[in-house]
């Protein structure tokens, strides 16, 4: 018989790619976890996992288990989702500036931590107002960025700022930058402007986007340099040296969150986990 936490924790170290942020993800320490995938190995007689100090990947028999790992937890969890009582909702609140278009990579261990009935909510936003309507109980968690300091919260991890532009874009002598922006009040935006105000770059609002993603196809499509973080940037790289521009500070990832349950819980330390390898 295969131990179902072992086998939960193999997945998990494929898709961080590292034991100690399976580790965080399911609650124990990394020599638990490899003690306990060590012994999973032993049971099945194979090899699953190289391992390295920086790196975790599957070997060729781990890939083949992989996928008939992942259908053991769901027939697994979907045998105990018959239990009475209310089903279980998880609502996180994010900055769009901390995360943006590496939200699916926290997401997918969320859902591996919660029961398969259990409904996740996610709404996105500026970090000012997703804080404020965590304060108010509107989200169990929330993943904001900040730029100021400060000591609430859980620093989860940092994240340089960098001005993301088409490899093809220059900018016009002699003519202010065109900036793509979310828009004001937005602390990334009040950080680059004062950021060109004090290097004496003129500059200007060339494209207002809604969200991490509508700014990247903006700046691809040539419309203007956006100053972005990294994961918000899904990797863009940062042209600012190339163009000459003002360097970034680098920001505070920070989470709050209220653990109600043990299943709550269990998603807040998943989320956390898949917010740290976002910013890896």
């Amino acid at each position: 018989m295969l131990d179902i936490q072992s086998v939960r924790l193999f997945v998990l170290a494929v898709e961080l790619g590292n034991l100690t942020r399976a580790a965080e993800a399911a609650g124990t320490v990394q020599p638990v976890v490899s003690q306990r995938l060590k012994q999973l190995e032993s049971q099945l007689g194979r090899r699953l996992l190289e391992r390295t100090p920086r790196f975790v990947r599957p070997t060729a028999d781990g890939a083949a288990f992989l996928e008939r790992a992942k259908s053991l937890l769901a027939a697994h969890d979907s045998a105990l989702a018959f239990r009475e009582g209310p089903s279980i909702r998880f609502s996180i609140g994010a900055s769009e500036q901390a995360l943006g278009v590496r939200l699916e990579e926290a997401l997918r261990l969320v859902r591996a931590a919660l029961p398969p009935s259990a409904a996740i909510e996610v709404r996105m936003g500026r970090s000012q107002d997703i804080r404020a309507r965590f304060d108010e109980g509107e989200f169990d968690a929330a993943v904001i960025r900040r730029e100021g300091g400060g000591s609430e919260g859980e620093v989860i991890g940092t994240d340089p700022l960098g001005w993301r532009a088409s490899e093809a874009f220059s900018a016009p002598a002699g003519e202010p930058l065109p900036l793509a922006t979310l828009g004001a009040p937005c602390s990334v935006r009040a950080v680059a402007i004062r950021a060109l105000d004090q290097a004496g770059r003129p500059w200007r609002e060339a494209f207002l986007g809604g969200s991490c993603a509508v700014l990247l196809a903006g700046v691809q499509a040539g419309l203007g340099v956006a100053p972005l973080g990294r994961a918000s940037a899904g990797g863009a790289p940062d042209l600012g040296p190339a163009l000459g521009l003002p360097a970034l500070p680098v920001s505070d990832i920070v989470l709050f969150a209220r653990t109600r349950s043990p299943e709550i819980s269990a998603a807040v330390r998943a989320l956390a986990a898949g917010v740290k390898t976002a910013l890896r």
